[in-house]
Parts: C-alpha cells; structure tokens; sequence
C-alpha cells in the first residue's frame, strides 16, 4: 500500500482494479455505477480463483486437510467482519447471500419471534425496495401495521414526523444507513436512541454505507446492521447480518437444513448454536473467502481516508454537474454520500445513460429500486452517478464535458 502523508496514493490504488483498464465502445471505461456494485480489486479476485484452483474443499463436515483450510478460513472471515463492525464477537456475524437476504431474515425470524397484531413497523420514505417490500409482508402475515416516515425536498427525514410516528406500539424501525437514490445519510444514531426508548428495535440497511466510512455498531447501538459483500468490493452472492447474540438467540431459524441442527430425529430436532443456527446448508465458500480478501484489501487503506477522498470527489463532482444547463440534481441533503441523482430538462434518463454509454460512461438509469423517493419528486426515473475511491476528479470532467455533449446532441 502506497501511503502518503495525508493518506493512500489513490491514484495508484487504481492500478488494483483490472476492470478499470478496460474499454466500453472503444472509449476508456469510466465506472460511475459503484452504488449498484462495485468493482473488485486483484487480491479480491486472486483470493477466489486461488481457493478454486488449489485449496478447494468444504466446510464443517470432513477432517481432511482441505476441509480443515477451508473451515479455518471460512470462519477467518467471520472474526474479520466482526472486527471491522466491532461487533462483541464473530457468532454475532450470519453469514447470507447478500442485504435483500439478510433483511428478509431478520423479517421472517424477528417477525415470527416479536410481532403480534396490532404491533407497529417504521420504515422511511427513502428505503430500497429491499426494506420495504418483506415489511409489507411481514405485516400482512402478522397483522401488523407499516408506517412510514416522509421526507424533504431535500431528501432529508422529517424528523419531527419521525418522533410522532414512533410510539409504544413500534416494535422495529428499518432505515437505511445511507440511501442508494440520493445518498442522503440519515442520523442513524439519533434514529437508534429514540427507538430504544420506546423499547422498539432497529434494523440498519448498511449496504450504501459499510464500504463507504466505519461502522461501529456498539458505538450505535445497532440491533442489527446489514450489507453486501459485492458492494464493498467483494464478490457477489455473499452477504452480512449482524445481530445483538440475545436477538439472535430468541429468533428461530430462517431454513431448515444440514449444519443448522444440534440434534435431528423424526420425534423433534434441536437447533445448533450461534452462528451456525441460521446457516443452513453448504454455503457460499468460496465468496467467503472473497469477502475475507476485501476486507483485508480496504482495511489496508482505512475507511476513515476512503470517506475523506470520496467527499472530495463529491464536492468537486456537485459543482461541476450543477453548472449543467437544464440540469437539476435530486436531492440535496445536508450530509450525503457520494451519490448524485439527476435529471435533465426535457430529456430521459434513459436517452442520457445510453449515449454516455457509447462514450464510454457507465452510469445507472431507472427507478433505483427505489419507486416511492421517485414518487416523491414527481419523477418516474432519474439519473445517477455513483463513485468510489477509485474514481478520479479528472474521470469526473470527462463525464461532464461527455454529458454536455450528449445533451447538446439529444436536443
């Protein structure tokens, strides 16, 4: 790792990243799309092919040499998820296939648990679907009630409306850490203390914010944080719940299957211990061991300096894109992440995204995944860049002189 004073060298650290050097319609490829998934660097994609290649074997279930080197870093990974969240300890890490999956644990196996007619589920008008849709379902199986908390213009939380919808009745809030539409970051701090007090728990959807600036979830008091490995620079398919161990071990088990039993008969079967209880089956190995290897990789640069650098392109990134004629950015919370969403006067996303493709600019186009935030704008899809330490100011201003140039043309 190349340090300066001040940091890494990030302009170096690029080098890491082999899909950077690529090229999308004979133009160098710029990658503005980290939101959706980010790309991985070598010693992610070496760790995979490595384990593949010459240390293949499964896990828990065999005490051959193989098994034992996959076991061994299978649960490596786990101390160091734990470690990165500064969760108490590694059985509070479920390991799962990604945030979708580990929300809908946590609605089956708490809802199952805690939620009872009449009991009430906060959400906010900022979530991705994710964290909405298996609360709906939660709620129509128990007979519970969704309510939600609306936004600003700004893309802010109301916070006021907030503190009126949360009442004795609220058993869970789920909120997104950060939102992939806007980037507004929400006050999860704040948002976790007044829960408590009313005795609800809270869920946070970390998928924006885990790869972006340190989490601690005992300093916030999380009940549970979830995320995805693929967008904090690790593979697909492989994804993190972490849970307070006294939650965990009141909740019963999302599927049923190998490694998740103590003890099977056909009379009654006693579940294992965490974290293996809501781990059923042979799992993702192999993206496990990606994930060990992505962790490892950011830790090296720190996540502190990761969120200074990214500020920095989103501040030189805001300006440049605000001195867009006809351009109006969607959302302009006080404290964001680095992501902008956009939409042109006149023009469809849709038109944009195709002609910056041509020019070599991966950006993403749509809803978001996020229907009711569009709602609230009055749009049925916006614009949206999204960056990451790997991306430079000077990637920035192709993007804006390409943008010019495609909105010059559309017009």
């Amino acid at each position: 790792m190349v340090q300066q004073n001040n940091g890494p060298d990030f302009s170096l650290l690029r080098n890491d990243f082999p899909m950077l050097d690529k090229s999308m319609h004979g133009k160098p490829l710029i990658y503005f799309d980290t939101a959706a998934t980010a790309q991985k660097p070598s010693a992610v994609i070496d760790a995979v092919n490595n384990f593949y290649k010459n240390a293949y074997g499964t896990v828990h279930r065999a005490v051959y040499e193989l098994s034992v080197y996959a076991t061994q870093q299978y649960q490596e990974t786990r101390k160091k998820v734990a470690a990165l969240l500064n969760a108490k300890s590694p059985e509070e890490i479920i390991y799962t296939r990604g945030t979708t999956e580990s929300i809908n644990l946590v609605a089956y196996s708490f809802g199952k648990a805690f939620i009872n007619p009449g009991d009430e589920i906060l959400i906010t008008e900022l979530e991705h679907h994710s964290n909405i849709v298996p609360w709906q379902i939660l709620c129509e199986d128990r007979k519970a009630v969704l309510k939600v908390v609306p936004i600003n213009d700004q893309g802010e939380l109301i916070m006021d409306e907030f503190s009126k919808l949360l009442t004795k009745k609220t058993k869970l809030v789920a909120v997104a850490h950060t939102s992939n539409a806007l980037g507004t970051v929400n006050p999860i701090k704040e948002i976790i203390s007044a829960a408590h007090q009313k005795g609800a728990k809270v869920l946070v959807d970390g998928a924006q914010a885990a790869p972006h600036r340190p989490i601690d979830v005992q300093d916030l008091d999380a009940d549970f944080y979830v995320f995805s490995g693929h967008k904090f620079y690790g593979p697909t398919g492989i994804g993190i719940l972490y849970g307070k161990a006294d939650l965990l071990n009141q909740m019963p088990p999302y599927q049923g299957g190998g490694d998740m039993i103590e003890k099977v008969t056909f009379e009654k079967t006693t579940y294992n211990v965490l974290p293996m209880k809501f781990e059923a089956g042979t799992p993702m190995i192999a993206e496990v061991i990606g994930l060990g290897a992505a962790v490892d990789y950011i830790e090296k640069i720190g996540l502190g300096f990761i969120h200074s650098y990214e500020q920095e392109l989103l501040q030189h990134a805001t300006q440049a894109i605000s001195g867009v004629n006809g351009l109006h950015i969607i959302g302009n919370a006080k404290e964001k992440e680095a992501i902008i969403s956009f939409h042109v006067d006149g023009l469809h996303p849709l038109d944009l995204g195709t002609m910056l493709d041509l020019r070599g600019v991966a950006i993403r186009t749509g809803h978001l995944c996020a229907q009711p935030v569009m709602r609230h704008f009055n749009i049925s899809a916006t614009a949206r860049i999204s960056l990451a330490f790997y991306n430079t100011k000077e990637e920035i201003d192709t993007f804006i002189a390409a943008l010019n140039d495609v909105i010059k043309m559309l017009r």
